[in-house]
Parts: C-alpha cells; structure tokens; sequence
C-alpha cells in the first residue's frame, strides 16, 4: 500500500479556543489515528511548519490559521485538509490541488451569525454594556436609549444572512433599506427591503450592518465617506469580516464622536492583540468573532470532520471544495 492510498494516521486540529474539540465530536469513530489539539493560534511561519509538518491531516477552524500556499507546499505528509464550513477563503485551494491534498468543508448549524448581530445591534441601541457597567457600580438608569421600533435598518449585502437580519428588523418593526454592488430591485422586493444608492443607505439609516463576503472588491468597502454621511445618532455593526470596515477611519469617526457608536464582532487581526488601537475607541460593543461559535455549529463541524477522515481513508472523499 503507498503513502497516498494508506489510511491516515495523525490528525490536528488547530485553534481549539475553548478546549471543547474533543468533548464535541465523535473522534472514537476515528480508528487508528491519533488526534492531537492545539488551543493556540501561531503566526510565525516556521514555528508553524515544524508544529504541522508531522501531521497527514489537519482540521482548521474557519480563519483563525491562514494556509497560504507558502506555508501547504513546506508541508510534505498532508494529504487532507478539512475547513470547518463549507468555504474557507483563507486557504489556497489551488495549492492544495498541485499538491494532491484534498481540501474539503463541512456541514455548519443554521445562521448563527444572525444572533449575534441582533445582539450586537439592540445592545447598541439601548446602551446595554454601560448600563451593567453602571449598574454594578451602583448606578441606576444613567442613559436613554433607542428602540428599534420606527428605526432605519441599513442592510450592506442582501444575500442569504443580510436578507435573515432584514427580515427581523421588520419583525421589530423597523424600516429595512439596503445596498450591495449587485442588489437588484426584485431582490430587495423580495425581502421587503428598499433598495437604495450607497450614499442613501449611509445617510438615512439609524444601523448600518454589513454582510458581505470578504474579496478584493470589498476590501474597504466602508471608508471614510461612508462613515462621514451617518448622522451623528447613527450605528455601524460588523459581523462579517474586519476589514470590510476602513478601521483607521472607523476609529477617528467614534473618537471624534461623528458616529453614535460600533458593533464589531470580526477584526483585521484575529485574535485581537492587547494593544489594538480598537479597544481604546469609545462607544464600541466588542465581541471576539463569535457569530459561528455555538454548540450546534461546533457539533456539526466536529461530526463533519470524522466523516470527512472516514471517507478519505474509504478512498471517495466528500465535500471537496474546488480552487
């Protein structure tokens, strides 16, 4: 039997924040192959190679481990590499098919990310993180907040998640615009959305929320423009990737008190160091990219990644993501 048709026999999986990777996966199923957790994240790129290069699988957890084709090609046993979800922009898939590595996906749970943009959104409006703040130093209802009720919701990317938090800002009665480079007015109509120019969803809406894909062609999406026609009452939430967002011009805009405030669940850099200049910023509800992290979704990953090794080592993998 060659080294490409044997079974798999060593197994990482990266970035186990939390330490639950074993706890919530059926990893006895997996026979012969040993498992090893790493709860860490490295960025130095050799420490990286000497950590991975024994191993013939990897499990990486969304984005947090970036496998750019000059770290896949310094790993010479991998033969299968397994994102969690079903895309992962942060692994170079044509690299991994010169290589021969098969790259595959995994099921996921519903839209988390909905949740937590709701989270982040009526925490904002009703000021709930200095109210507790206040609130457990002694303080007893120090702010008037917002209701969302006759607000303006700004929807930035009307695709599957944009249209589920559309759909609830209108069960909270609020009045939903939205734009994207590609929206058309049968879409929003759709939805139940208005569409909209860019420069009047940024002037007329009390939330601006992004849900975009991160690409070359929104990199930056939301500038200083952008942010300098929200009106001064105005919020801006994201849960989709950091650097969709101008993050210097971000941090000048609440420093400067031209936007009411920011919800940010995604970073330019994951995980946030200590010294991040966003975490000085006033005004912000911060989360650290939680919007995929429930126990269902981790489930449905950790279940998807057995499979995904027992089809491997059965010679038909599954869910193989194409470059």
């Amino acid at each position: 039997m060659s080294q490409a048709t044997a079974p798999l026999k060593r197994l990482a999986i990266l970035d186990d924040y939390q330490g639950v990777a074993l706890s919530l996966g059926p990893w006895d199923r997996l026979k012969g192959v040993e498992v090893t957790v790493f709860r860490d994240t490295i960025t130095d790129r050799e420490a990286l190679v000497q950590r991975l290069a024994p191993f013939d699988a990897i499990l990486a957890m969304r984005e947090r481990t970036p496998f750019p084709r000059a770290l896949i090609e310094r790993l010479p046993n991998l033969r299968l590499l397994i994102t969690t979800a079903a895309r992962n922009r942060s692994i170079d898939a044509a690299a991994c098919a010169e290589k021969g590595i098969v790259f595959c996906g995994t099921p996921s749970f519903g839209d988390p990310t909905v949740d937590i943009t709701w989270g982040l959104i009526t925490g904002l409006m009703r000021d709930l993180p200095r109210q507790q703040e206040a609130l457990r130093a002694g303080r007893w209802q120090t702010s008037v907040g917002w209701g969302l009720e006759g607000r303006t919701l700004g929807v930035v990317g009307l695709g599957k998640l944009g249209a589920r938090v559309a759909r609830v800002g209108q069960a909270f009665g609020m009045k939903v615009v939205a734009w994207s480079q590609n929206l058309t007015e049968e879409r929003a109509t759709e939805i139940g959305a208005t569409r909209v120019d860019k420069a009047t969803l940024f002037a007329e809406a009390d939330v601006v929320t992004l849900h975009l894909i991160l690409s070359d062609r929104s990199r930056g999406i939301v500038g200083a423009e952008d942010l300098g026609r929200m009106k001064r009452t105005a919020y801006i939430v994201n849960t989709s990737r950091g650097p969709l967002i101008d993050q210097d011009a971000l941090i000048a805009a609440l420093k400067e008190g031209r936007i009411a405030g920011a919800g940010l669940d995604v970073y330019d850099t994951e995980p946030l160091p200590p010294d991040h200049p966003i975490l000085a910023a006033p005004n912000t509800f911060l989360t650290p990219h939680l919007g995929y992290v429930t126990q269902q979704n981790y489930r449905a990953y950790y279940q998807g990644a057995v499979e995904a090794i027992e089809a491997f080592n059965a010679g038909a993998p599954v869910r193989v993501i194409a470059p």
